[in-house]
């Protein structure tokens, strides 16, 4: 295993930048510009590099879409949210006229998870092979009718590449193209699994759309074992503490806070802060970051806890 890369980071729904966030993004450089040579490129790029994340950059608005990097070419791809479009397009620059082979892994199968599918690319290619995966036994049913009518002007007959789908049963590991894959059951409606992949000495857990009462012992338990040593964990942190256990509790979805002690009890190295919530701007992201990064520190054991942010092109090396 050798990284990943995010394609969409965003829960429940893609979201955009408006006008105004742009506005207050220009406002913001043109403050720190003052006073400041302007004269040349490099002086340009250094005011950009002074600049927060929130303010030069953006987590941007794609729902969620992770591509991990097996070092094979066969390509691993967790969830189908509208980020699975750009994944796609980038897939088909790269295809130099050969067949691919995509192996994807649904968390769940709510319609922010799966919309991307229609708008897939290398679906539509003969000779590529599209194999997606999941606990749920509904799979193939519910993608099938995201585009019956009314709802979709093109149904599933449309797609060119062989399309595949493979029941996983919950707990047992199975080898997929050099990869250990194991899923798990979650806490949210309808349903969700969690992915613990293994290659090469490398472990990645993708764990979304997962509420987490820690006051069950048997509940924290679990997990802790699925996550134990992973290299990355890529966890729902859409709620904060205080939602997640008061007016959103139930809502099936996790905080930042709850990551960092199932990471810590769990001996993970690196904790991604994943599916973030809709109503918050690239400048709230970044507030709970800081605030993740800060309670990390406070309560770190014998070993750091490297916390970040997912955002859209965001790339991870393992």
């Amino acid at each position: 295993m050798k990284g990943v890369r995010f394609w969409g980071t965003r829960g429940s729904l893609p979201v955009a930048l408006t006008a105004l966030d742009v506005r207050n993004k220009l406002l913001a450089t043109l403050r720190a510009a003052r006073g400041r040579s302007l004269a040349a490129e490099p002086d340009l790029e250094a005011i950009l590099v002074g600049l927060p994340f929130a303010v030069a950059g953006t987590y941007g608005g794609h729902s969620s879409c992770v591509q991990l990097d097996t070092g094979g070419p066969e390509y691993f791809v967790c969830d189908m949210g509208s980020g699975l479009r750009p994944f796609g397009q980038a897939a088909m620059s790269r295809r130099n006229g050969a067949a691919q082979t995509f192996h994807i892994f649904l968390s769940h199968l709510h319609w922010d998870h799966i919309m991307g599918l229609p708008f897939f690319v290398p679906a539509f290619i003969p000779g590529n092979r599209v194999v997606i995966y999941g606990s749920h036994v509904e799979l193939e049913a519910a993608l099938r009718r995201q585009q019956d009518k009314p709802s979709f002007p093109v149904d599933f007959s449309i797609f060119g590449a062989k399309m595949e789908f493979v029941h996983l049963e919950p707990g047992r590991t199975r080898e997929i193209a050099g990869v250990a894959v194991t899923s798990m059951l979650q806490r949210h409606g309808g349903d969700s699994y969690g992915y613990r992949f293994e290659s090469q000495g490398k472990v990645v857990v993708y764990s979304t759309d997962s509420e987490h009462p820690l006051a069950q012992a048997e509940h924290a338990e679990r997990f802790v074992r699925f996550f134990r040593g992973a290299d990355l964990v890529i966890f729902d942190a859409m709620y904060s503490l205080a939602d997640a256990i008061s007016v959103k509790a139930d809502w099936g979805h996790s905080s930042n806070i709850v990551g960092v002690e199932l990471c810590q009890m769990a001996e993970a190295r690196h904790l991604c802060l994943f599916h973030h919530e809709p109503v918050f701007d690239d400048a709230a992201i970044d507030a709970v970051l800081a605030e993740t990064r800060r309670l990390e520190e406070i309560t770190r054991g014998a070993t750091p806890l490297h916390v970040s942010a997912a955002f859209d092109g965001m790339e991870i090396a393992l």
